[in-house]
């Protein structure tokens, strides 16, 4: 029974997959846009480095250039904490986050907005889960 049970969870984990999207930011129908994070906390150590990848989800009409921003909590540093990407990029970008030596130890968030020439923006969060070194 513990079998079947293990394997309904990582067949539920597997369709949900990894991420977790925001809200559709752009404008109405297919000219919309989401920003793909992480959906677990990434775990970091005070004053180690970790990647984080973001990507951009196009609707089908969705042709803009979006403007993205990263904000950090205090004790955390993020690289890079803006970029933009055109309508013809890949959607895709690593993040460089960063712990401090005396980051305080527990659970915070990354804010991410990313703002379309035109349309509405969206805004999502990237958990990071902070220990002792």
């Amino acid at each position: 029974m513990k079998w079947v049970f293990a394997g309904i969870v990582i067949a539920a984990a597997v369709l949900t997959g990894c991420t977790k999207s925001s809200e559709e930011g752009g404008r109405a129908g297919n000219d919309t846009f989401r920003i793909a994070v992480p959906a677990l906390a990434t775990d970091i150590k005070q004053g180690e480095l970790q990647t984080a990848q973001l990507t951009l989800e196009r609707g089908a009409g969705f042709k803009q250039r979006v403007k993205l921003e990263v904000k950090a909590p205090a004790g955390i540093q993020v690289e890079p904490s803006s970029a933009t990407i055109e309508p013809g990029d890949k959607g895709e970008v690593q993040l460089k986050i960063t712990a401090a030596k005396d980051a305080p130890i527990g659970e915070c968030k990354i804010q991410v907005k990313g703002t379309p020439d035109k349309g509405e923006p969206t805004e999502t969060e990237i958990k990071i889960t902070v220990s002792a070194k």
